[in-house]
């Protein structure tokens, strides 16, 4: 067991702030902090909705699809025939099941009491309906598969629905975010040789099929080069295989300059490794050509529209680490600048960088040299799955915060950086941790999950749930098999599920606002509102083990100063001792859970947690 005192992420105490804090951060004025119920509050109006910072915020992730069905009348899209044709069957699960706008914005009072301030939906864009080899068919439910990236999907409602959607978040106080794809589209562009994929060095722009092939594409310099006079030269898109388009699908892709496979790098499926996780298609899509500067200029004009159009608060970027740094550093300013344009000062944009390792490097590269302001916090959601799934001990959360020195902007900028457990291609914290203790009993796991949230709601960063764990659900994998609906379901995969803190199963509706999970959600949810010190404030490292046990960090109240202990036992056994705090903190009183009135001694307060339970004190000031 290690105890510590020493700063863990700059700030003793917020009177002490410009000298814990390099002068770089220091010297950045904090945003004016004002009444939890002025700024969160249901008659908050558009203004204040917009001033919070993203640390201000509550995320809910939400499958538009698995949701709620608003209107059965647009299940199938629009689309004739039968499920290969529509993609509407709701007894499989790689298939729509019918959710829809319509149904989300229905749903809005039960987002509202769970404390949610923004939603993160899956795409909505148009997409290709259905697509996969013989026998192994899916559909677009999850909003992956984009054809028009103009128009909603016909499948989830339209334009003028998800207008109505935007302004009844923003009538309720909530910002509403987008989830994006600029990596690729849907698959349709087919390759006459093969699909796997070929190496620049291999297969070179210049000649035809690979180096003893025919030149091509004259005096092309190489993708290097990202201006407008040498991509006029890059003509001919078979450089690495011959490309073709259905006759069907020739003019399916809005824009209409996607239709055009040059705007494409066409190598094949990418391996994951080396070149080719930049210039492979994902898993048969399309992959996009980023670097060239036609590609640059459409999909900023594409983002940008739907903010003018709509006036979105945010951008979610998928499979951000598979485009090249060069099309971030263009994009990400100019969306920035069309969202201050329209009157959107902090609008967020945070990158998925997937990852599956402790190492918070790995992100934090990608806020310096691609510009990302924010990026998902994986490192945070790989230590959670150690300290509460494989009982490694609590210092792997010393590991996760002392990374927030890296990311650009430094421990401020980390404040805002989403945080969550699970999402739809991990798998739910609840599954990963039943699969790593298979004997666990439903009682443990609930107290597990609910530990994981506390965790999530009390340290820094952004609280980002993910749909259905507020309702105990526990999926039987990743993807496909971690996307559950929320209305009663027709899945047997998913109706055989054992949920937790519950009698139900996704077979019966599951928007129980007595659910323990959402209930502790929504008390953390107004624990975070109240207090500015659990949003705005860095840590202090208070107590961590090598073992199960204590991750203890104070927080201090930016404006007061005022200490906030919040300690956390992540063992199946209570313990008792002493926790560093300030020594000016005076007389403790419980915010959540139990805590002594006094400190010991001057820089020391003993605390009692029980086994898997989590504190928080607020300290007075001598």
């Amino acid at each position: 067991m290690r105890i510590r005192n020493s700063l863990l992420l700059g700030l003793v105490s917020a009177l002490a702030l410009s000298a814990c804090i390099p002068d770089a951060v220091a010297n950045t004025p904090a945003a004016p902090i004002a009444a939890a119920d002025a700024v969160y509050g249901t008659k908050a109006s558009l203004v204040q909705v917009r001033d919070r910072l993203p640390r201000d915020e509550i995320i809910y992730f939400v499958l538009p699809d698995r949701f709620a069905n608003g209107d059965p009348g647009n299940d199938t899209g629009g689309i004739s025939g039968d499920r290969l044709n529509h993609g509407y069957d709701p007894t499989h699960k790689g298939f729509y099941h019918g959710g829809d706008l319509k149904g989300l914005t229905a749903k809005l009072d039960y987002l509202e009491g769970m404390g949610i301030t923004a939603i993160w939906f899956a795409p909505i864009f148009k997409n290709k309906a259905v697509q996969g080899p013989k026998g192994d068919e899916s559909a677009g439910y999850h909003g992956y598969w984009v054809t028009d990236f103009t128009q909603v999907d016909p499948h989830f409602g339209s334009n003028a629905e998800f207008k109505a959607f935007v302004d009844a978040a923003h009538a309720r106080g909530m910002k509403v975010y987008m989830d994006i794809i600029t990596n690729h589209t849907a698959d349709v562009i087919k390759y006459r040789e093969g699909f796997n994929y070929r190496s620049k060095a291999d297969f070179p722009y210049s000649r035809k099929g690979g180096p003893d092939g025919a030149a091509i594409n004259a005096g092309f310099a190489g993708d290097h080069v990202m201006t407008k006079e040498n991509y006029a030269k890059l003509t001919d898109p078979n450089f690495a295989y011959t490309t073709y388009v259905p006759d069907a699908e020739r003019d399916v892709k809005v824009p209409a300059w996607l239709n055009d496979p040059i705007y494409y790098h066409n190598r094949g499926d990418s391996f994951w490794t080396g070149e080719s996780n930049r210039y492979g298609d994902f898993v048969g899509l399309d992959d996009l050509f980023t670097e060239h500067p036609r590609v640059v200029d459409g999909m900023i004009d594409i983002y940008a529209g739907w903010i003018e159009e709509f006036g979105i608060d945010g951008y979610r970027i998928d499979t951000a680490r598979h485009v090249n740094p060069e099309f971030w550093q263009k994009f990400v300013p100019a969306i920035q600048a069309k969202a201050m344009a329209k009157g959107i000062p902090n609008f967020a944009i945070f990158g998925e960088i997937f990852i599956n390792d402790n190492e918070p490097g790995m992100t934090a590269v990608y806020t310096h040299r691609d510009g990302f302001p924010q990026v998902l916090d994986f490192a945070y959601a790989a230590a959670m799955q150690l300290v509460l799934g494989k009982d490694k001990g609590t210092s792997q959360l010393s590991k996760w915060a002392d990374g927030d020195h890296l990311y650009k902007g430094g421990i401020m900028a980390a404040l805002d950086l989403p945080t969550f457990v699970d999402n739809h291609d991990m798998g739910r914290f609840s599954t990963l941790i039943r699969a790593a203790k298979p004997d666990i009993s439903d009682e443990e796991l609930l107290s597990r999950v609910r530990l994981g949230h506390e965790m999530t709601f009390l340290l820094r960063g952004v609280p980002t749930v993910y749909y259905g764990d507020e309702q105990g659900f526990v999926g039987d994998g990743n993807d496909q098999a971690a996307r559950e609906d929320m209305f009663p379901s027709l899945t047997a995969s998913y109706n055989d599920n054992r949920l937790i803190g519950t009698t139900k199963t996704t077979a019966d509706d599951n928007f129980d606002t007595g659910h323990p999970l959402y209930q502790t959600i929504a008390m953390l949810s107004e624990l975070r509102k109240e207090h500015p010190a659990l949003r705005r404030s860095p840590m202090t490292l208070r107590h961590d083990a090598e073992a199960p046990g204590i991750f203890a960090v104070s927080r201090f109240d930016p404006v007061t100063g005022a200490e906030y202990l919040i300690a956390f036992n992540t063992s199946t056994t209570g313990w008792t001792g002493q926790v560093g705090v300030d020594p000016t903190s005076g007389a403790f009183r419980p915010l959540y859970g139990q805590c002594p009135a006094m400190s010991g001694a001057p820089g020391s307060l003993r605390i009692t947690i029980p086994a898997l339970s989590t504190v928080v004190c607020r300290a007075d000031r001598d």
